[in-house]
C-alpha cells in the first residue's frame, strides 16, 4: 500500500517535496486555493478553504499531513488565520477521524525568534519575537506540539532559490549592505526545504523518533554584506551603494543546525556559495564567457 501524504498549502516548497515524495513511492495530495497549478505535476489537486470546516471535512484521509500554508498578506488577521486557527482547525479534523494521521509536520519560521545581536540559536533558544509574525507561528507551533497527534515543527530560516532572487538583482543594481556592523543572515535553499521534510518524513515512515522541532537552515550563517560581494563578484559588477541592511528591521542571530545534522540530514546546498551558484546558472543571471 502506498503512504498517502497530504500537502496543505501546496505551493513553490509543497510542490518540490511532492515531487520528490512521488519519486519515492507516495500518493501526494495537494491543497491550495487554485488546484489548477498543480497539473502535469503527478499531485492530486484539490481546491480547499482551509477556513471552512466543511472543505477540511471532505479532504481524504493521509498517512501523514505537511502543512505549510502562507498567509494572504502580511497583517495580523492574515496570519492568525494561516497559522493558528489554521492549524488548529486542521489538527481538529484529523484528531477525529477513524484512521488518524501518523505524523504531522507544521512549517515555521525563524521569525519566533527576537535574538538580534548576532547569538547563535538553537532549538532550545528562547522564542520570544515582538513581532505578530513570529508570536502567531509560536502559538502555532505550539498547538501542534501540544496536541495528541504526534507532530513536528520545521522552522526555516530565509528561503532563496530559483524565483526567488530579489538579493541578486539588488547586486544587480550595484546596491549591497553595509560590512559594519556585521548583520548576520541565514537561508535555506528552497530545495534543501524539501529535502528536510522528506528526510524528516522518511524517519517518521521508518518507526524512528522524532524530535518535536528541527531549526532548518545551511552550515554557514553569514553577514549579508559578504553574501553580497560574492554575488558581486559572480555578476561582475561594481557596489554603487550601501544600502540599509534590511536585517536591521528584523533580527541579526546565527542558526545552528546541529540538530538535525544529527539526524542524518546532508545539506545539498551547505552553505549560500552552492545555493546561489545554481541560482545564478538556473536563473540565467551570469554573463556568458567569452
Amino acid at each position: 500500500m502506498k503512504n498517502t501524504t497530504l500537502i496543505l498549502g501546496c505551493g513553490d516548497i509543497g510542490t518540490t517535496l511532492g515531487r520528490e515524495l512521488l519519486a519515492a513511492g507516495h500518493r501526494v495530495v495537494g491543497v491550495r486555493r487554485h488546484a489548477g497549478k498543480l497539473a502535469d505535476t503527478g499531485i492530486e489537486g484539490r481546491a480547499a478553504d482551509l477556513g471552512d470546516p466543511a472543505a477540511l471535512a471532505e479532504l481524504p484521509d493521509a498517512d501523514l499531513l505537511v502543512y505549510v500554508v502562507s498567509a494572504d498578506h502580511f497583517d495580523e488577521d492574515a496570519y492568525r488565520a494561516a497559522y493558528p486557527d489554521g492549524l488548529k482547525a486542521v489538527l481538529a479534523e484529523y484528531a477525529g477521524r477513524r484512521q488518524a494521521p501518523k505524523h504531522v509536520f507544521f512549517v515555521s519560521s525563524t521569525s519566533v525568534y527576537a535574538q538580534q545581536d548576532g547569538e547563535v540559536v538553537d532549538e532550545t533558544s528562547p522564542a520570544d519575537s515582538a513581532g505578530f509574525s513570529g508570536q502567531l507561528m509560536r502559538e502555532a507551533e505550539q498547538a501542534l506540539i501540544e496536541h495528541a497527534l504526534p507532530g513536528t515543527v520545521v522552522r526555516f530560516s530565509g528561503i532563496y532559490g530559483p524565483g526567488r532572487d530579489r538579493l541578486i538583482r539588488q547586486v544587480g543594481e550595484g546596491r549591497i549592505a553595509a560590512a559594519t556592523p556585521a548583520m548576520y543572515s541565514n537561508r535555506i535553499h528552497r530545495d534543501d526545504c524539501a529535502g528536510v521534510l522528506a528526510h524528516l518524513i522518511g524517519r517518521a515512515l521508518a518507526g524512528e523518533s522524532l524530535h518535536e522541532l528541527y531549526l532548518a537552515s545551511d552550515c554557514e550563517p553569514t553577514p549579508l554584506h559578504e553574501v553580497m560581494t560574492w554575488l558581486a563578484r559572480q555578476l561582475k559588477v561594481e557596489a554603487t551603494e550601501t544600502i540599509q541592511s534590511p536585517l536591521r528591521r528584523r533580527a541579526s542571530k546565527r542558526c545552528d543546525n546541529a540538530r538535525l545534522l544529527e539526524s542524518g540530514y546532508r545539506f545539498r546546498y551547505p552553505s549560500f556559495r552552492e545555493g546561489y551558484a545554481q541560482v545564478l546558472r538556473e536563473g540565467g543571471f551570469l554573463q556568458p564567457t567569452t
